[in-house]
């Protein structure tokens, strides 16, 4: 399942965003253990860990939108809406403070 955060941004302006969205996640929710790793110029990979159970995902950076997308083992999927929408709420906040020139 993949979601879209609409950035209107630039693919540059967007990157910088996704990287502070991911900074404030990891220090918000460190309890899971985030990680991320840029795989190329415009896709990070996610990793965390949920009850022993580590989760994968990735990060695409488009010019208009960034991608999310979550794989989540059988006994998880009821959580996966949350995981996304929280990792989505976290993206459009730091879009948000992009486009106030807040960073």
């Amino acid at each position: 399942m993949k979601q879209s955060v609409h950035h209107g941004l630039g693919i540059d302006r967007a990157k910088q965003v996704a990287e502070h969205a991911f900074e404030s996640y990891k220090r918000k929710l460190a309890k899971y253990n985030p990680q991320t790793r840029w795989a190329t110029e415009r896709r990070a990979e996610i990793v965390f860990t949920v009850k022993g159970v580590t989760l994968t995902g990735s990060l695409e950076v488009g010019e208009s939108d960034i991608a999310l997308e979550l794989d989540v083992p059988f006994l998880f999927r009821p959580f996966k809406g949350t995981a996304l929408r929280i990792i989505e709420e976290e993206v459009r906040e730091w879009v948000g403070k992009a486009k106030a020139g807040e960073i």
